[in-house]
């Protein structure tokens, strides 16, 4: 479902709020967290090898929550972190952003986000649907973005290849009278299901969704619904492979034996 939303841009948000309340309000939930957090961040970050694994495993229960004893490498930058969510067995690689304001980002089991890779669900806007949800067994590859300010919902055992983006929210530009930047946004979400594989640096555009075990070939973009067990490429993405094409292959194949 659509949502559209004409609220202020940042920049506006921020001079009627005060800058320093809009920076900590990005930040975390409250002033006290905010301290406790940023605190931990200065003392465990920057902690390399298995010592600071182990200490941010522990330590950062406190903060976030998770199912069990994660995997956060050193140099991962985390706001709001009260909003995330991560379940067994989840790795976090080094230099990798996660921004659960408001809503939040949810992580399934045995999940890894590779190293450089933006979570990102800023919503200054009170969207009803912003947030990121990713599934079990899902790899996300090095320099990923994905923006949740429509929601993004991403199946189990999904394949992002490196630096794939996933935007979920659209600038309105239907006012040729006034600078984009003050007309709003359009926010659908987007939809990647279960065993999908997206390839290096695709594009999914807001208000797609990738059928199960479809594949999108590297540098493609997404404009429109792929369906499932279906292969597209290009600019726009276009299909070269349907699932009609997989059954009538099947079937000539079983009525030869």
């Amino acid at each position: 479902m659509e949502t559209v939303s004409r609220a202020p841009d940042a920049a506006a948000v921020a001079a009627r709020e005060g800058r320093l309340r809009y920076y900590i309000k990005g930040q975390s939930t409250g002033i006290g967290r905010y301290v406790v957090e940023q605190t931990l961040f200065a003392l465990l970050r920057g902690l390399p090898g298995l010592v600071g694994i182990g200490l941010r495993a522990l330590a950062y229960r406190l903060i976030l929550h998770s199912d069990g004893l994660p995997v956060i490498e050193d140099h991962v930058r985390l706001a709001r972190p009260a909003n995330i969510h991560l379940g067994r067995n989840v790795y976090i690689d080094h230099g990798t952003y996660l921004h659960a304001c408001p809503q939040g980002i949810f992580i399934g089991d045995e999940t890894f986000v590779m190293h450089g890779s933006e979570l990102h669900v800023y919503n200054f806007r009170d969207l009803p649907h912003a947030g990121i949800w990713i599934g079990r067994q899902c790899f996300i590859g090095e320099s990923c973005l994905i923006r949740g300010q429509g929601g993004v919902r991403i199946g189990n055992e999904v394949l992002l290849a490196p630096r794939v983006q996933v935007l979920a929210v659209n600038h309105l530009f239907d006012d040729p009278a006034q600078p984009i930047i003050r007309q709003g946004i359009s926010a659908e979400g987007i939809v990647v299901e279960d065993g999908a594989w997206v390839g290096a640096g695709a594009i999914l555009l807001d208000g797609v969704r990738v059928g199960e075990g479809a594949v999108v070939g590297a540098g493609a973009v997404v404009t429109r619904d792929v369906l499932p067990r279906s292969v597209v490429v290009g600019v726009p993405a276009r299909a070269v492979r349907r699932p009609a094409d997989l059954i009538g292959r099947w079937g000539s194949w079983a009525t030869h034996q």
